[in-house]
């Protein structure tokens, strides 16, 4: 199991180990500062933060003593001809970038390779670890990226990338809200793969339309590449085939809304969401913290709150606020209001953190 947890705040980066005692906070980096997501590269141990800073911008971060310090590199930029619609009836604006929403490396046989995917919906490569960055032009040229539209910011964005373990060429993408795109040639071209795959939100005539999706989250099982799960804004969904069709898993309960997704690393059919009040409320149902989770495919789930808060808890989880290690046993969840819990035993137990922390963005087992 893992030994170090990433918790990336609204007010810095927490770098957890596990002792005899459990977990406690070992060190702090950039306290005060806004981390958006941190990422372990397992090919060579280097670390990396991506910062929100506001007035000035958005910052990447590299370390290679696992966070003791700290080197600027450089981020992803669009060029002065690139525009992104805003999906609002207004001209389009110059794309400026807002967010790095999603960092992953490459194969194990591309070292250096990074991808970054951002808001306003670019996705960035690199391959000098972070030191440059190129707009992949064959996804951001796509004619239907001015179909897309922001999925609670103003821009669309991708939050998700995965890379497929035997093939390092085949990527998918989830956008919100503009669908899974995917593409088997290292990103010279592409698909949108999203057939299946529902929107309640838009007009009757338009709920099919692939490019208008808002996948919340998606990821891959490393044993079982060809299986995805996806945390959309009205449902869950399943792919079995990499990602060509979808199938809607109505079961989850106590609500098919949420952000977070998490799969076991060698178990396709076990995986873990934490459901919510979709739209304008965003909140737990009941206001009761739990995990749901299905062993079977999404045929059936558990509702697990042993350690998790005693009801009335408001706790929300974002996207990228819950984290499954290595071995599929080892679970982290953080939430808005600061809360941390962990558990050992695939989310059957969950154990708080003792300290209150500021607000969580993003967890990640290194």
């Amino acid at each position: 199991m893992s030994d170090t947890l990433l918790v990336s705040t609204r007010k810095g980066l927490f770098v957890l180990e596990r002792g005899d005692g459990g977990w406690a906070i070992d060190h702090v980096a950039f306290l005060g500062d806004k981390v958006a997501l941190a990422l372990a590269d397992a090919r060579d141990g280097t670390w990396y933060a991506a910062l929100d800073l506001g007035h000035f911008g958005a910052k990447l971060q590299r370390s290679t003593d696992r966070g003791r310090s700290w080197t600027e590199v450089a981020v992803p930029a669009y060029g002065p001809g690139d525009t992104v619609a805003t999906g609002d009836g207004k001209p389009p604006k110059p794309a400026t970038l807002e967010l790095i929403w999603s960092l992953e490396t490459g194969g194990a046989d591309q070292p250096g390779r990074l991808w970054a995917g951002t808001l306003p919906g670019g996705l960035f490569r690199s391959d000098d670890r972070g030191e440059s960055w190129q707009l992949v032009r064959a996804l951001w040229d796509r004619p239907e990226r001015d179909g897309w539209f922001g999925g609670g910011y103003d821009v669309p964005g991708i939050h998700s990338v995965c890379v497929d373990p035997r093939d390092s060429r085949c990527l998918r993408v989830a956008v919100s809200c503009g669908g899974v795109w995917r593409s088997d040639d290292d990103g010279d071209s592409w698909r949108v793969t999203c057939e299946g795959m529902f929107a309640d939100y838009m007009p009757p005539d338009r709920r099919f339309d692939p490019a208008i999706q808002d996948p919340h989250r998606m990821v891959q099982c490393a044993g079982a590449p060809d299986t995805l799960w996806v945390q959309h804004h009205n449902g869950v969904f399943r792919s079995d085939d990499g990602g060509g069709s979808w199938r809607d898993v109505p079961q989850v309960r106590p609500s098919v809304f949420g952000f977070a997704v998490g799969v076991h690393p060698r178990e396709p059919g076990t995986a873990w969401f934490v459901p919510a009040i979709k739209d304008e409320r965003r909140v737990p149902v009941d206001g009761r913290l739990v995990v749901a989770r299905t062993r079977d495919g999404g045929n059936s789930f558990e509702v697990l709150d042993q350690g998790l808060p005693a009801h009335p808890a408001y706790d929300l989880v974002y996207r990228h606020g819950l984290a499954v290690d290595g071995s599929g046993e080892r679970l982290a969840i953080g939430s808005t209001t600061g809360g941390l819990w962990t558990s050992d035993d695939q989310g059957d137990h969950w154990r708080a953190l003792p300290a209150r922390m500021p607000p969580v963005h993003a967890v990640t087992f290194a």
